[in-house]
């Protein structure tokens, strides 16, 4: 037995849903502990990771469990709506000891060229062996709350899109805070 739910956000004149398919397999209401916890996220999981994220517990205190939204959760416009909407509700529907469910923001280091440079700085090898290059065109938005980065890269590695994706990755596990990683490719 399941149920839908579907929640539309409206962010900057654009949309998204976030929407959860919650299979209760169990109302029972359980005590707080990191276990139970676990147990539960075990849950809405499936949902974040079918859509490139992830959710880890950071804390509990008291009442109060602080989560961190991972992948692309962490860098989605829809993470608020996510965390309140879905995980926060479950979590309090299951385990009623809990009075807030908080998100701890990674900080990571600094986004700025050095930071970044270094990061490419470990791609760049390979990219090299395959005749290609790979340059920081520009960092924007960095007094938003997500900031981008447009990269220059050229030679038969440019035109791989697994290449492509692992430069993302990278430098988004590097740099939590970044939200998007542009590209302008030349793969002549």
């Amino acid at each position: 037995r399941g149920r839908r739910r579907s929640w539309t956000v409206r962010q900057d004149g654009g949309s998204a849903t976030v929407r959860m398919d919650v299979v209760d397999a169990t109302t029972e209401t359980l005590p707080l502990t990191w276990e139970n916890v676990e147990t539960v996220l075990d849950e809405v999981r499936p949902y974040l990771i079918s859509d490139g994220g992830n959710v880890s517990i950071a804390d509990i205190d008291g009442a109060s469990v602080k989560l961190t939204l991972e992948g692309a959760c962490g860098t989605c416009p829809s993470s608020v709506m996510t965390m309140r909407m879905g995980i926060e509700r479950k979590l309090k529907e299951r385990i009623p000891e809990i009075e807030s469910v908080e998100e701890m923001i990674p900080q990571g280091p600094e986004i700025n060229e050095e930071n970044i440079e270094k990061v490419l700085e470990e791609v760049r090898p390979f990219l090299r062996i395959a005749g290609g290059t790979l340059n920081l065109v520009s960092i924007n938005g960095l007094e938003t709350p997500q900031p981008t980065i447009r990269l220059r890269m050229t030679g038969a590695g440019a035109a791989i899109q697994s290449v492509v994706m692992e430069i993302q990755q990278r430098l988004k596990r590097n740099f939590p805070k970044l939200s998007q990683v542009f590209f302008d490719r030349d793969t002549d």
